[in-house]
């Protein structure tokens, strides 16, 4: 999960040249709708449609920007051949050619020409009122520094019984039991459907802000960069809001609603728990509870794999398990342990790059 040799990605964060240096630059209000995708051009249509059949007033300005991750279909050509000629806001294709989904996502930042940037996957369908009511939450609340909605599943097949129980794995379901700031026993927001202040993400990168984690490459299910930049916008002062009038529909396509793939992802998802360590430490007021020591982070979570599971430990790789949760948190922590593993003594320097982040 860690990159090899950050500081490459750093120079290509900080070297990127429409970065604005000045954080009090104010930006034109208005929202720029950022799709990414990798070869997503057969899911693109409906997304597409949803997106022009917006009801924006006059006075809110706004934009389409699709971000072409290295894809190798002819994605860029479909998206403006499908977009209507007369939608309601003009459509702009730009290339990343570093495929990951943190790389889009910054090429879409770059690209915005809008204060608010809204990011939605190939496969999300926004209802109606997605632009409007994202410009409301974040003009009227400035100190938010990103806003996130209520996603709703639309699976390609019956889903499997256990569906419902771990939708949140999908990004499946509400953030908040209503309206507001988010709660810090959640602290964090869903990549599907995201909405965040351009000028916030200005201030995270001109700080030596960069991702850890690049999120989904290809079929590669690894994931939490859309955690990871929530976590280091708290870090820097900016409050997150949910928004449950914000919502969009997530299409699941068959291949991904098979047990074996959620054990992957799960898996991937307790590798991405490495990143987050150091910023749950500088932000949690009982710091005793996260150690800054990689081996005894080690030893924290070998110990929760071993003696909370040991007996999974053995059943779980021979039988599917299907439906059982406890298999899914064995995944979890074997996918955080392997990760320590990997990464050794630079767990502990991820400290002191947090750290830098938080002082600036």
């Amino acid at each position: 999960m860690f990159q090899v040799k950050p500081w490459k990605f750093i120079k290509h964060f900080v070297n990127s040249p429409n970065i604005n240096r000045d954080p009090s630059h104010l930006l034109r209000h208005g929202v720029s709708v950022v799709i990414c995708t990798h070869n997503g051009a057969t899911r693109l249509g409906q997304t597409l449609a949803h997106l022009a059949r917006q009801r924006v007033p006059e006075k809110i300005p706004w934009e389409a920007v699709l971000v072409d991750n290295a894809s190798k279909d002819s994605v860029s050509n479909v998206a403006l051949r499908l977009w209507p000629k007369d939608a309601p806001a003009p459509l702009r294709v730009v290339h990343e050619p570093h495929i990951g989904l943190s790389h889009a996502r910054h090429k879409g930042f770059l690209e915005a020409k809008y204060e608010f940037v809204g990011f939605i996957d190939d496969d999300n369908w926004v209802s109606p009122d997605w632009i409007r009511t994202a410009f409301e939450v974040m003009s009227e609340h400035p100190d938010v520094g990103a806003c996130g909605g209520l996603n709703e599943a639309v699976c390609e097949i019956e889903p499997p019984s256990w569906f419902e129980k771990f939708g949140s794995s999908y990004a499946i379901g509400s953030q908040g039991d209503k309206s507001g700031y988010m709660l810090d026993e959640r602290g964090f927001l869903w990549g599907a459907g995201l909405v965040i202040r351009k000028s916030a993400y200005q201030k995270l990168i001109n700080n030596g802000f960069y991702y850890q984690l690049t999120g989904r490459k290809g079929k590669r299910l690894s994931s939490g960069e859309d955690k990871e930049l929530t976590l280091a916008l708290r870090l820097a002062g900016w409050r997150l809001w949910y928004e449950p009038r914000l919502k969009l529909k997530h299409y699941l396509a068959a291949e991904r609603l098979n047990w074996r793939t959620l054990r992957r992802m799960q898996r991937g998802s307790g590798a991405s728990t490495v990143v987050y360590d150091p910023y749950r430490y500088f932000l949690n007021s009982e710091k005793k509870r996260f150690r800054k020591l990689w081996v005894i982070a080690c030893l924290g979570t070998l110990k929760r794999l071993t003696i909370s599971n040991a007996f999974f430990l053995i059943k779980a790789p021979l039988f599917s398990c299907e439906g059982d949760s406890r298999v899914l948190g064995l995944e979890g922590r074997l996918g955080r342990f392997l990760e320590l593993l990997r990464i050794n003594k630079r767990y502990n320097q991820s400290f002191n790059v947090v750290r830098k982040l938080k002082n600036g």
